[in-house]
């Protein structure tokens, strides 16, 4: 052990510290950060509806985790092109649970009250299967979102089998969604045929996440 430890150990033995640092629990998202191939980390957010949801609910269902910003203009992309509306209808409709996650805090681009979210469902007609909001950012934490869209996708089995951009077109222009290769529906179908997902990690694009 060097002089450097020894001095730091005395140092936070003689004033208390010690005991302190020994007793701060770790942040759930710290000790839970999702990897593909593993365990879908379990969460509880609130939905638009006020009520708890968590990922546990949806035991045995394939589940779409997209993570969203309504200001943001690769989002808006596949919002005002109707893609992204295309591709929740298509999911839903074949049984997958999806949910769109909010983890902007307040004062910043993306927020959005409950009743804001409603509305913005409302007028793009999207189709998820809930809205949530992560405003102090646990669970975008958690899933290591870093821009919107972030796409997931978890088998019915609770593993983690894609996160990544939700296309291989990283642009904010609406004419690259045409002929774009959609990586959330080719994982959905590999999962559906009960293949392994052929391409399950792609660097997501868009706006960074505005972590509280």
């Amino acid at each position: 052990m060097t002089n450097d430890s020894l001095t730091r150990r005395t140092f936070l033995a003689a004033t208390g510290l010690a005991a302190i640092v020994k007793s701060v629990p770790t942040p759930a998202w710290a000790a839970a950060v999702a990897r593909v191939g593993t365990s879908a980390p379990a969460f509880t957010s609130t939905a638009t509806t006020g009520k708890p949801v968590s990922l546990g609910d949806y035991r045995g269902k394939i589940v779409v985790l997209e993570w969203t910003n309504h200001d943001c203009p690769y989002v808006r992309k596949h919002y005002e092109t109707g893609n992204m509306q295309a591709l929740q209808k298509e999911a839903t409709g074949t049984g997958v649970v999806w949910l769109t996650i909010i983890s902007s805090p307040p004062g910043t681009q993306g927020y959005a009250t409950a009743a804001e979210a409603d509305a913005l469902t409302a007028k793009r007609k999207a189709n998820p299967s809930l809205v949530l909001l992560d405003p102090k950012g646990d669970v975008g934490r958690m899933y290591g979102a870093t821009n919107t869209p972030h796409m997931y996708v978890i088998d019915n089995a609770g593993t983690l089998v894609y996160a990544g951009a939700i296309d291989d077109r990283p642009t904010s222009r609406k004419s690259d969604v045409d002929g774009a290769h959609n990586y959330v529906r080719a994982a959905l179908a590999d999962v559906a045929a009960g293949q392994p997902v052929k391409t399950p990690v792609t660097r997501a694009y868009g706006c960074t996440v505005k972590f509280s």
